[in-house]
């Protein structure tokens, strides 16, 4: 099948190595960050934050947070062009929904009037929170929403990347705590431009299942 989109996800991959030298340009870091910004969420929820890690001082506060494990992923860091923390929520409430809310009346999409009842899109959040008004799993889930929509736009960019969940969490959010200001980050985006020699991935050919194993149609 010939389809630019269909291009896109046939050549990207994961990088293993990274060029050092390289670096995505602000022209095309605009256009990632605002895709981000425009992701897919449940409810419209938006749970997220996502924190670029750019300068060195904070490539070297990502690279501290491989002390204990994962210490595979550890390169990628400061040869990357950029990482980027994706965040999520563990708790996220009917005040946090209400941002939500009214910034839809400030853009038009809901009328003043009808406030209180663009609320209840929130039983989505009450049906995924536990007893402990912890939501984590359902917010976290939000966040590969927005994932997905990176890779493709970054397919679309010819900017390569690494998703990472092997990362220690508790010292992401220990190290970045601040910045994250209660939110909680499993998962990272390395972005930039492959090692042309010592990235094997990008030698080997696409492997996905047959379409008649992953699809049916009724």
């Amino acid at each position: 099948m010939t389809h630019p989109i269909i291009n896109d996800l046939s050549s990207r991959y994961t990088a293993k190595r990274y060029d050092p030298i390289k670096r995505v340009s602000a022209d095309d870091l605009a256009v990632i960050y605002e895709a981000m910004r425009l992701s897919a969420s449940s409810i419209n929820s938006q749970p997220w934050k996502f924190i670029v890690i750019e300068s060195d001082a904070a490539k070297q506060r990502m690279h501290d947070t491989f002390a204990n494990k994962f210490q595979f992923n550890q390169p990628h860091i400061k040869a990357c062009s950029h990482v980027i923390l994706f965040a999520h929520n563990p708790h996220y409430t009917r005040d946090d929904y209400a941002q939500v809310v009214d910034k839809g009346i400030v853009d038009n999409r809901t009328k003043p009037e009808d406030r209180e009842a663009a609320f209840g899109g929130f039983a989505f959040v009450d049906l995924n929170t536990d007893e402990q008004g912890n939501n984590a799993a359902w917010t976290k889930s939000q966040t590969y929403l927005a994932l997905g929509n990176t890779l493709h736009v970054l397919a679309r960019l010819g900017i390569d990347s690494t998703t990472m969940e092997g990362v220690d969490s508790a010292m992401i959010n220990q190290i970045f705590a601040e910045e994250l200001g209660g939110f909680e980050c499993e998962v990272a985006l390395a972005i930039g431009y492959h090692h042309s020699e010592e990235d094997y991935n990008a030698k080997l050919p696409k492997s996905r299942l047959a379409k008649e194993q992953v699809l049916t149609i009724l």
